[in-house]
């Protein structure tokens, strides 16, 4: 199996990449700005790494080439989604995992609900609402990745999963807990499809995020 992830040098990006790299016997694509220097440790006959934006459509098109799935680790807008998922189902892709953010469908509940909106705004008429609907209206095999907030913690890999519908009300979630989940779904321990799912830790029903 070959994974492009696209936007591989961020945090979760190179965790993920790492977790992949450990725990299954994939080809991997790194696609992101200025990655052949950012990521060079990570060259090897199981990766390539490709230098470009977002944006660059063409380019991301020629890289789909024999690619089974693609994980887009930066939360889009629907400018940049739209046109993407465009390229994906064009190029016979099926497996799509996509970070989003919470409270897409109004879903932020409990005591977390008036901190998170003061601090994010409305998400369920923003951009990336919109980027979701592109994503759940395409005919990929998508998982849409509403993920709250974001901390480091090694060896911390709890996460609680709500579907679509259910009420979200953790405050945070580790990276780690985030890159191994991504790293579940593709080698199929995490079994979900064409489905938007809230990712949080268990037991972080707060008011705000702990770091906060």
């Amino acid at each position: 199996m070959k994974v492009m992830i696209l936007g591989a040098a961020g945090q979760i990006g190179r965790m993920v990449t790492a977790d992949l790299l450990t725990q299954t016997n994939f080809d991997l694509v790194l696609y992101g700005r200025n990655v052949t220097s950012r990521l060079a440790d990570t060259v090897s006959d199981r990766v390539s790494l490709v230098d470009g934006e977002f944006e660059e459509f063409d380019k991301i098109t020629n890289y789909l080439v024999d690619v089974d799935a693609v994980y887009l680790s930066f939360v889009a807008k629907d400018d940049l989604i739209s046109p993407l998922v465009k390229i994906l189902e064009e190029s016979g892709i099926k497996r799509f995992i996509a970070a989003s953010v919470p409270d897409l469908y109004q879903e932020i509940t409990g005591n977390f609900q008036d901190w998170y909106r003061a601090n994010t705004g409305i998400m369920w008429t923003s951009p990336y609402r919109k980027a979701a609907d592109i994503i759940e209206a395409s005919n990929l095999d998508y998982i849409i990745l509403r993920i709250t907030w974001l901390y480091n913690e090694e060896g911390n890999t709890r996460v609680h999963i709500t579907h679509k519908g259910e009420p979200f009300v953790e405050a945070q979630i580790t990276r780690q807990a985030v890159s191994q989940f991504i790293t579940d779904l593709f080698n199929n321990r995490a079994e979900y499809h064409r489905a938007s799912l809230g990712l949080g830790e268990p037991g972080t029903e707060y008011t705000k995020p702990s770091f906060y």
